[in-house]
């Protein structure tokens, strides 16, 4: 990947750099690389994450490089970038994709074992490990992490990130529940084994109140949020404590840890082999 990692940054720094035919040859191998998973937008490092920001810049020179063709199907119009049409699996690959609207996108790594429950999406960048199911209406967004055996509910958003380059994408670890309508975007990070109830909404200025610890969790200018191991988080809100605010008894949703979790909530949250 040395060589791979060289040249795209050499892209980055100057486009012009390579003949277009060899321009193609790196892109080419680049995608390829994101789509079987040999690189990754960012990857575990210890008790943190490492985020490989040459590679989401790469994902830029990608759709810098390509032109826009017709991918209609049918009666159906579809239009796009000629380097990143939908990925191409067969049965071998062992990823279950139900019949009805679903799309995978190129340069987006699935493992064996994920369920796609129709209508998804998985874009660009994507990295979605081994026995983890998305469910209808769900979206795994560009450069998104997420991890073994995560439920990522029907109407769920996990949202994607390539500007600014340096900007941390949504980490999602293993073993999270993530609950139906919830969103979760702007580099947050979700360590394992958390749950999201119904509705949650979590981005970068969002702030989140732990009731278990009695503390307050927020980004910083050089951390993203992070919500805790095994956190279970609900919709909640606080009073907006100006005049104003008082006057017409207005609130703010903020997010609420009002437990960490426990043989109860793992019963409730429990995957079923059956159908994976």
């Amino acid at each position: 990947m040395i060589t791979l990692k060289e040249n795209i940054e050499a892209l980055i720094n100057d486009s012009n750099c390579f003949e277009q035919a060899k321009k193609n040859e790196i892109l080419d191998e680049f995608i390829n690389a994101l789509d079987n998973g040999r690189i990754r937008c960012a990857e575990p490092n210890g008790a943190s994450w490492k985020i490989n920001t040459w590679v989401k810049a790469g994902i830029l020179e990608v759709f810098k490089n390509s032109k826009m063709i017709d991918m209609s199907q049918g009666h159906y119009g579809f239009f796009d970038k000629d380097s990143i049409p939908a990925k191409t699996m067969n049965l071998e690959d062992g990823i279950r994709i139900v019949p009805g609207g679903s799309s995978i996108r190129k340069g987006a790594y699935v493992s064996s074992g994920v369920i796609c429950m129709p209508p998804m999406y998985i874009n660009i960048g994507a990295y979605v490990d081994k026995g983890t199911m998305i469910d209808s209406h769900a979206l795994v967004g560009t450069c998104a992490q997420v991890g073994k055996d995560v439920h990522l509910s029907a109407a769920s958003q996990i949202g994607g990130v390539l500007e600014p380059a340096g900007a941390s994408p949504v980490i999602v670890e293993d073993n999270v529940m993530i609950g139906g309508n919830c969103g979760v975007y702007e580099g947050v990070r979700l360590m394992k084994n958390v749950v999201l109830g119904t509705g949650v909404i979590l981005n970068a200025s969002t702030r989140v109140y732990d009731l278990v610890n009695q503390t307050e969790l927020k980004a910083s200018s050089d951390s993203p949020l992070v919500i805790p191991m095994g956190a279970v988080v609900v919709p909640g809100s606080r009073t907006i404590n100006t005049d104003y605010g008082r006057k017409n008894g207005l609130s703010i949703a903020t997010p609420l840890i009002i437990k960490y979790r426990d043989d109860k909530t793992d019963a409730k949250t429990a995957l079923e082999d059956a159908l994976r």
